[in-house]
C-alpha cells in the first residue's frame, strides 16, 4: 500500500490493494474519530463489501512524520 498525501487538505490516502477506480466506492463508514479530537478516519468500501481504501484526515496529527515524507505528495 503506497499512501498519497495532499497537504493542503492535510489529508492521506491508502488504497487497499489496487487503486480504486473513480466512482468505485459506493459507501463510507466515517465514525472513527481519533481520541484526542484531531482527525478522522473514513472507510471507503466497494459494492461487494469490500474495503478499497481508507482516507485520513488531520493526516499530520494521526500519522508519523515518517509515513507522511515516504508519501506521494498531490
Amino acid at each position: 500500500m503506497r499512501i498519497r498525501y495532499d497537504p493542503q487538505a492535510n489529508a492521506a490516502y491508502l488504497p487497499v490493494g489496487r487503486e480504486p477506480e473513480a466512482g468505485e466506492s459506493v459507501e463510507q463508514v466515517c465514525d472513527i474519530a481519533d481520541p484526542h479530537g484531531f482527525g478522522e478516519i473514513i472507510l471507503d468500501f466497494d459494492a461487494a463489501g469490500h474495503l478499497i481504501g481508507v482516507e485520513i484526515l488531520g493526516a499530520r496529527a494521526l500519522l508519523r512524520p515518517e509515513a507522511l515524507a515516504d508519501a506521494d505528495i498531490l
